[in-house]
């Protein structure tokens, strides 16, 4: 392996503060990967487009590549969901080497896959520093900055997704049922038990699964966890839907709007604030159990959501889910178990602890690393401006004419991803967060999705995101 031989020495690359840490389990993970058996190691990122992608080593490679990483051209960040075209605009070219540094601590055996295993990395450069393109260097910034305000970020992504069954060149949905019926249960049953028991296997800590409104949509919830274990459990969670529909002879996609006139699915992001025990979103004295910490994170995120929809709906697809009357948030209000807003106040049913905010505008296009890192910019600014957000969105905010909405201060969010990337392009809170050279190539790459896709049929579009998400 030519590229992983010319990478900095792992004493000195300085992947950030666990990197010590991270190089003494790696004898671990040679030791876990062998006893499990597995035969092949996937080492895996997130690119801007949102595709997982890999390259797999054998067993008798792991520990070099946990040394050293495996190498990648940097032109692999320029790359939109439709080519292998290299995007001028995105900075990159096809000159030039990272490393994807795998981080011991995300060692999952997969089940679906017998004899194999992922690692998920970190891109560095020759000289041993983070890549300023990587995504997940991007969450990390944004946890560091939480935890310098004394915060600590736990979050979780909720799902949905449909399972087709491949009928010739089209795709048919695994049924024809509607939310929670038990049918669907039982003519997904086989499917759904061995997804259940593969992430469970996982560790991913399955909650709860439920077919949704569409034919053949589920929905999972995994427990929470700290946001940079969040977006990789995610991107874990992701690969095993798909390798298990696969074992059962279906196809799993979470495009946010495959079926025209049916439900579209989301990729809900449930996030809480945390400092040592204490949830501080939560203040029992209030009518909803919200702190003022609460308050002025949910006014930082309205704030800052139409360029937050670039990085959190980030595809053409995107916006044939992004509409009013469906559940998806299509409004910046927020309001108390309101499913019409963007931002939802979960009810603390089981105390404190459980006090969390969803943000469904959020669907299965976006990287889970940049979707989570510029949520957490725009509460943070909330909180350091202590912004209010007012009252919440007691009905559809569809329902009020533009002068009701304005008086409310409820904005309607963008409506096509090049409103999105415009409304990103001007902030500055969320161009921080991603760092000019990132910031250049995500742009880059969300442009041309939308120019070469903006115009085509519907059914063109669905295409092109149906298999990749």
């Amino acid at each position: 392996m030519k590229a992983t031989r010319a990478a900095p020495d792992p004493e000195t690359r300085g992947i950030g503060s666990g990197a010590a840490k991270s190089y003494q389990a790696m004898g671990s993970v040679v030791d876990q990967a062998r006893a499990a058996g597995v035969a092949l190691v996937r080492v895996a990122y997130c690119d801007n487009a949102n595709l997982v992608r890999a390259k797999a080593v054998p067993l008798h490679a792991l520990d070099d590549v946990l040394r050293y990483g495996v190498g990648f051209t940097v032109a692999q960040q320029a790359l939109p969901i439709m080519a292998d075209t290299v995007l001028p605009a995105s900075g990159l070219a096809p000159v030039g080497e990272v490393w994807l540094v795998p981080d011991p601590a995300t060692f999952t055996v997969l089940p679906y896959s017998p004899g194999c295993a992922t690692l998920l990395g970190d891109f560095v450069t020759a000289a041993g520093t983070p890549w300023e393109h990587c995504p997940r260097a991007c969450l990390r910034r944004a946890v560091a900055a939480a935890a310098a305000d004394g915060l600590e970020i736990r979050a979780a992504y909720e799902p949905e997704f449909y399972l087709f069954r491949r009928a010739g060149a089209e795709y048919e949905p695994l049924d024809q049922t509607n939310f929670a019926m038990t049918a669907a249960h039982d003519l997904a049953h086989d499917l759904l038990r061995d997804l259940v028991e593969t992430l469970d296997a996982m560790r991913l800590d399955v909650a709860l699964v439920h077919p949704e409104s569409g034919p053949g949509q589920f929905e999972l919830s995994i427990g929470h966890a700290p946001a940079l274990a969040a977006a990789d459990r995610h991107v874990l969670l992701r690969d095993a839907v798909r390798g298990v529909a696969l074992r059962h002879a279906a196809v799993a996609s979470f495009a946010p709007k495959p079926i025209a006139g049916a439900a579209g699915s989301g990729c809900h992001l449930h996030v809480s604030l945390w400092r040592g025990d204490q949830n501080l979103l939560y203040d029992h004295g209030h009518p909803a159990r919200l702190s003022r910490a609460a308050s002025a994170w949910i006014a930082g995120v309205l704030a800052h959501l139409p360029g937050l929809c670039a990085l959190a709906t980030p595809s053409v697809n995107s916006y044939a889910r992004l509409q009013p009357r469906a559940w998806a948030g299509a409004y910046a209000c927020w309001g108390i178990d309101h499913r019409e807003a963007a931002l939802r106040v979960i009810t603390p049913r089981r105390g404190p602890s459980s006090l969390n905010l969803e943000l469904k505008t959020v669907d299965g296009s976006a990287n889970p690393y940049l979707a989570l890192a510029g949520v957490i910019a725009a509460g943070l600014d909330g909180l350091r401006r202590d912004l209010p957000c007012g009252a919440p969105m007691e009905g559809d905010p569809a329902a009020l004419s533009d002068a009701e909405r304005a008086a409310r201060g409820v904005r309607a969010l963008p409506r096509s991803l090049d409103e999105a990337v415009d409304a990103l392009c001007d902030d500055a809170v969320l161009l921080d967060v991603l760092g000019a050279p990132l910031a250049q190539s995500f742009v880059a790459v969300r442009r041309a999705e939308s120019d070469a896709l903006r115009d085509l049929p519907y059914d063109a579009q669905v295409r092109a995101h149906l298999l990749a998400y």
